[in-house]
């Protein structure tokens, strides 16, 4: 059986199935990060890993610098959609002989700038030479209160949805550039039940029904906050967006709408629809490593 034909979610399903996680794995395989640490300790130990390979994640004429800041900014992003802090990263490379040096220092140069943007202290790290495309990975640890810590799993049915900023368009340069939401996360669950919460980087066509699936839910899509230029299908479909997206009570709803526009005045924060008690709207499919091309 060919991994294309099985799909992203479902070759993780096969390949983590029977492994126990451990008593001190608060939150293990199947959400942003990895969750450690005692039952009732105020703070807990967030973990994550994520890579980035060229032609895939980036292409090889792009620059060395936004590579970089790219590769630390994405662990930051699953961070934050936690409700977390990051703390210390692990660099590995793999590249060719070939290279030029000054690529390599751009790319550290961009790993540099986003760390210090996100209090990461880099702390070693690991170089091995690639035959191939390169390729480049963090580790990432953090810490998140007990109490702010957000899953995917606990939204419910009738909690509104809602997306920070504006999706699709990714390829116009959007998927190096973008800004974590780590303070705007930190605030959303210093402030509000936040009820489950992801980072958009599949794309809302894959990761939306993540969340929903998660929570036993199914959903309802009202409006999309799409960038400039951009359909729907590609706000859907495009990924790369780096956003959060997350469920709240309907009671909370107005509160939130109205303390957002004060607290982030530049960013756009959109009632996207709604979690349902079943069923799943249809949605062009987001992004997939292992999936056939369309």
């Amino acid at each position: 059986m060919k991994l294309a034909s099985l799909g992203e979610d479902a070759i993780v399903a096969r390949l983590t199935r029977g492994i126990a996680p451990g008593a001190g794995v608060r939150i293990g395989i199947g959400d942003d990060c990895a969750v450690v640490g005692g039952k009732r300790d105020a703070v807990w130990r967030l973990l994550k890993t994520d890579a980035l390979v060229e032609g895939i994640h980036f292409l090889p004429d792009s620059p060395a610098p936004w590579i970089g800041w790219k590769a630390m900014a994405r662990p930051v992003s699953d961070m934050a959609a936690m409700g977390g802090l990051p703390e210390y990263a692990l660099v590995t490379i793999a590249i060719a002989p070939e290279a030029e040096m000054k690529r390599l220092q751009g790319i550290y140069s961009g790993i540099k700038r986003a760390a210090r943007r996100f209090g990461v202290k880099v702390a070693g790290g690991e170089m091995s030479r690639s035959p191939g495309p390169l390729f480049l990975s963090i580790a990432l640890t953090g810490t998140v209160e007990r109490e702010r810590c957000v899953t995917r799993a606990g939204g419910r049915a009738g909690d509104f949805l809602y997306v920070t900023g504006r999706l699709g368009g990714s390829l116009k340069g959007r998927h190096l550039r973008f800004v974590p939401r780590v303070e705007e996360a930190r605030w959303l669950t210093e402030s509000f039940s936040i009820r489950a919460m992801m980072d958009l980087s599949d794309g809302l066509g894959s990761d939306l029904p993540r969340l929903a699936k998660a929570g036993g839910a199914g959903f309802r899509i009202d409006r999309l906050p799409c960038a400039s230029g951009c359909s729907a299908r590609q706000a859907i479909s495009d990924g790369e967006d780096y956003e959060l997206l997350f469920a709240l009570r309907p009671k909370d709803g107005p509160r939130l709408e109205a303390a957002w526009k004060e607290r982030f005045p530049r960013l756009k924060l959109t009632r996207i629809g709604q979690l349902t008690p079943r069923g799943q709207t249809h949605l062009a499919r987001g992004h997939d490593h292992f999936a056939q091309p369309r």
